[in-house]
C-alpha cells in the first residue's frame, strides 16, 4: 500500500471523527432530544480517533522503512517525498485538533451542568411521557377547546393500568392532578409512571392528546454526553422543558 493510500484512508477517518465530534459539541439544549444517538456518535468519534492515531504510528513506520530501503542510484522524487511529508504533517494537526475539541466539549458540558443547578428544587414543566410522583402527588396540563372529553390513564412499571379518570375540559389551559393512589385507593410509592392522555371527536374516534408534566427539579446529569433534567424518577432532555417556575 503506497503512503498516498495510507494517508487519504486517514483523512477519512479524521472526517468520522471530526463530524462524531461536532454533533456531540451542540448545545445541551438541542442535543439532548436524543441521549442514545449523542452516546453512539461518541462512541464513532473515540473509535475513529483511535484508529487514525494507530495509522499515523503505521504512516511513520512506513515513512522510515521506505527512506531506508530506497535504492541509493534512483532516490524517492523530491515532490513524492514532499507531499507525503505534507500529508503526515497534515495528519498530526487532524489528530490534535480532534483531541482539542474533545476537550472543549466536556467543558462545555460541565458549565452547562453547573448553570442548570441553579433550577434545583423550583418547577418545571416537560414533555414526557412518564409523570413524576413526588411526595405522592403528580401534575400534567393539556390544552383543549371547550366540552371536549378527556381520558387519562397512568401505568405502573411493568405497563399495567392502575388509575384512570374521565373529565370534560374547558376552552384553553386544562390541569389535572394526581393523588397517588391507583383505582382501589391504595397510595403508590413515589416514582416515574407511564401516562396516556386521550381524546374523541365527534365521531367517538379515539386520539392521542399532547401534554405536559409538572415537577420538581432535583438533579442534573451528565448521561450519555448530554445533560438531563431529573424530576424525581422522571429523567427530561433540557430540549423537553416548557417552563420554570
Amino acid at each position: 500500500m503506497s503512503l498516498a493510500s495510507v494517508a487519504a484512508q486517514q483523512s477519512a477517518a479524521l472526517a468520522a471523527a471530526n463530524s462524531a465530534a461536532a454533533s456531540n459539541a451542540t448545545p445541551a439544549a438541542a442535543a439532548a432530544a436524543s441521549s442514545s444517538s449523542a452516546g453512539t456518535a461518541a462512541q464513532v468519534g473515540n473509535t475513529a480517533l483511535t484508529s487514525l492515531s494507530s495509522n499515523f504510528g503505521d504512516f511513520l513506520n512506513m515513512l522510515m522503512t521506505q527512506l531506508q530501503n530506497q535504492d541509493p542510484t534512483s532516490p524517492m522524487d523530491t515532490n513524492q517525498f514532499t507531499s507525503e511529508l505534507v500529508q503526515f504533517s497534515g495528519v498530526e494537526q487532524q489528530i490534535n485538533t480532534n483531541s482539542s475539541l474533545s476537550q472543549l466539549i466536556q467543558l462545555t458540558q460541565g458549565g452547562e451542568v453547573m448553570q442548570s443547578s441553579t433550577i434545583m428544587g423550583k418547577q418545571v414543566t416537560a414533555t414526557s411521557s412518564q409523570i413524576p410522583l413526588q411526595s405522592g402527588k403528580g401534575e400534567i396540563s393539556f390544552t383543549a377547546t371547550a366540552g371536549q372529553p378527556v381520558a387519562i390513564a397512568i401505568y405502573n412499571s411493568s405497563g399495567q393500568q392502575i388509575r384512570d379518570a374521565t373529565l370534560t375540559a374547558t376552552a384553553g389551559t386544562n390541569q389535572w392532578s394526581w393523588d397517588g393512589t391507583d383505582n382501589s385507593g391504595n397510595q403508590m410509592p413515589d416514582g416515574a409512571y407511564g401516562i396516556a392522555v386521550e381524546t374523541a371527536d365527534a365521531n367517538g374516534t379515539a386520539s392521542a392528546m399532547p401534554f405536559s408534566v409538572t415537577g420538581t427539579a432535583t438533579q442534573v446529569a451528565d448521561q450519555n454526553n448530554a445533560v438531563d433534567l431529573q424530576l424525581g424518577a422522571v429523567s427530561v432532555p433540557f430540549s423537553a422543558v416548557q417552563s420554570v417556575q
